[in-house]
């Protein structure tokens, strides 16, 4: 993982923790309310609420207002000076269903690329009070009691796996639908519908394996550097690391574990 010089990388520590707290000022008062939901699509069904843009707008302003010259790429506003040395990457209401829902499994994802790579990433689900931040010196909980260090669990056998996807029908083709099939059924538990909190629970050692496709960068980035400081692994469905555009993407707190999935997983790797 690239990183940054200590005293730098605190700096921008301590601004996440803020970017965190005005989007959850621009969130918590919509969720379970009137959070004036829209459809992206024509065909089909995307859902985007005041509390996406919202969010996005809180946290685009405040990036503004202290790095100005910080590119920004974001899942509701797109890419403002994306090749500059740090890039943010955002998505403000990750799990946007689980949020008109009413379930408090949605996210705030919010990446930061330094001359790009991922070096610093935050997993907040304000409603719950938590907030998952990871960098190379590791990761941490953060909660109004305090903090705690976060570590991945062992878990060398995918028959003692708990893993987790999205919405596998909605999610994977047939092929990937085969190979997610496969992995399930070697697994000890799979939870669906949990979006990237799942992200959070493997690096809370909680959670072994989340499996997902079709993700774009805001999906993703975020969550790259959480993993790897509580001791995890991210990379595509062929073993290799993630690419900045997302894809097909596998989560997994022990490698051995992972090793087994991608057996399945690489026969439908693009």
């Amino acid at each position: 993982m690239t990183t940054l010089e200590p005293a730098r990388l605190q700096e921008l520590d301590a601004f996440l923790i803020e970017l965190n707290r005005a989007a959850a000022r621009a969130i918590l008062p919509l969720f379970r309310g009137e959070h004036g939901l829209s459809n992206k699509f024509d065909v089909g069904f995307d859902p985007v609420t005041e509390a996406d843009k919202g969010a996005e707008r809180a946290i685009r302003a405040l990036i503004a207002e202290r790095y100005p010259d910080h590119g920004v790429i974001g899942e509701e506003y797109g890419e403002d000076r994306p090749d500059a040395p740090f890039v943010w990457v955002l998505d403000p209401v990750d799990g946007t269903r689980a949020f008109i829902a009413g379930l408090p499994l949605w996210t705030t994802l919010i990446g930061l690329r330094f001359e790009g790579a991922p070096v610093l990433g935050s997993i907040g689900q304000s409603y719950l009070g938590e907030l998952y931040i990871g960098h190379a010196g590791g990761s941490r909980l953060v909660t109004a009691e305090g903090e705690r260090r976060l570590q991945v669990r062992p878990c060398p056998k995918l028959t003692d796996a708990i893993i987790a996807t999205t919405d596998p029908e909605a999610c994977f083709n047939g092929a990937e639908l085969g190979a997610w099939t496969q992995v399930r059924a070697a697994a000890r538990l799979a939870r669906l519908g949990c979006d990237a909190y799942a992200y959070a629970m493997v690096a809370a050692g909680t959670m072994d394996m989340v499996i997902e496709a079709g993700l774009k960068s805001w999906d993703i980035d975020a969550a790259i550097p959480v993993i790897a400081g509580a001791g995890g692994l991210t990379t595509d469905w062929r073993g290799a690391p993630v690419g900045a555009h997302g894809g097909q993407v596998a989560i997994a707190g022990d490698r051995a574990c992972l090793e087994e999935a991608l057996v399945a997983l690489r026969r439908s790797a693009k």
